[in-house]
């Protein structure tokens, strides 16, 4: 698991590369904020995270399979998991950011809706 990335990770990287295409600025990985947001827009006050389908658990997606083997492992870890983004999720809207997830599987569907979706302020 040591070549498991937790930052510039693909779809964070087409995520990025579109947004910085369409004029859209912002800083990575904003320390001093629960779970490190992998993008801060401060202009709308709004975060994203880019969540994997797997170490995230996106319900009813396919990426989200759970491994053969070890599986009481598995299980406490993404348990552990969703707890961790659950409480950071409430810490961040408490201090009045906006939060908007985008899944890995999604990311291309996505992708068009998302510069509307910052500036309006939809929730994910």
């Amino acid at each position: 698991m040591s070549r498991i990335r937790g930052k510039d990770t693909r779809p964070e990287m087409k995520l990025r590369r579109h947004l910085h295409a369409l004029g859209f600025r912002y800083s990575l990985h904003a320390g001093g904020l629960p779970g490190k947001p992998d993008l801060c827009l401060r202009k709308w006050r709004t975060l994203i995270f880019v969540h994997g389908c797997f170490w995230h658990r996106h319900e009813g997606c396919k990426l989200a399979g759970m491994p053969k083997s070890n599986v009481e492992f598995w299980k406490e870890k993404f348990r552990r998991t969703l707890e961790r983004d659950k409480v950071n999720l409430g810490k961040l809207r408490a201090l009045g950011w906006r939060v908007i997830i985008v899944w890995e599987c999604e990311l291309d569907e996505r992708l068009a809706s998302l510069p509307e979706e910052i500036k309006s302020g939809a929730l994910a």
